[in-house]
């Protein structure tokens, strides 16, 4: 297989409309009615104004339901518009060679498979029906941002997270770059909580973030030709 270097489009204000989920679940909308007492409900409202989220229905989001593997993957893929354009395949790419338990036939196959090759790391024998962890979903998204945008290495004095020993060591870079980026924040006694399973609420103020960070910081000049 010869692969030619993957450029990836700056993220505009252009690009960001353009934006759709794109997983069964989340279905047309027209005004919530399950987010007054959710924390970031205008990040939400927002991205549902832009035409970037959608609710499982007409007038509910389900804030509280859980993320999984195949519907987290789906959204980053989305939200950073990867795709393979600029990658030569001799043959083209199946989601059953690169994942165990992703078939080729599945609404969100695409989705992995570029996701994959733009350089996001998601487990061989991930299980697209697992509810992701606040670190896995982080961990992806943040590489997810760092490729999209072409990000140039920080330098960054480690924040202390008071359960820092839950971490995966493996998430750690990612997770103390998500709060450098101001995705994500530590609560009130400085903890992560890297195991909690992240909620459709999480996932969509953390989304809001990372494309708010991407629109202030994406350098055009940077972006890999």
């Amino acid at each position: 297989m010869s692969m030619k270097k993957s450029a990836f489009a700056a993220v505009t204000a252009v690009a960001i409309l353009s934006f759709s989920i794109g997983d069964p679940l989340f279905a047309a909308d027209s005004q919530f009615k399950d987010l007054d007492n959710v924390s970031g409900k205008e990040k939400i409202i927002s991205l549902k104004d832009q035409g970037l989220l959608k609710g499982v229905s007409d007038t509910q989001f389900l804030p509280s339901s859980k993320v999984t593997a195949a519907q987290g993957v789906q959204l980053i893929s989305g939200a950073f518009r990867f795709s393979l354009i600029a990658i030569d395949f001799i043959k083209a790419p199946q989601a059953s060679d690169l994942f165990t338990h992703v078939k080729d036939t599945a609404w969100y196959a695409d989705a992995f498979i570029n996701a994959h090759y733009n350089g996001v790391d998601i487990p061989k024998d991930i299980d697209p029906a697992k509810a992701l962890t606040k670190e896995e979903f982080t961990h992806m998204l943040i590489q997810g941002i760092e490729k999209a945008g072409v990000l140039p290495m920080i330098k960054i004095a480690p924040v202390n997270i008071s359960d820092d020993s839950e971490l995966e060591p493996a998430y750690q870079g990612s997770i103390q770059r998500s709060l450098v980026y101001k995705v994500n924040t530590l609560d009130a006694t400085g903890k992560f909580h890297p195991k909690s399973k992240i909620t459709r609420a999480e996932a969509a103020v953390m989304l809001y973030n990372a494309l708010e960070y991407l629109n202030t910081h994406t350098n055009s000049s940077q972006i890999q030709q």
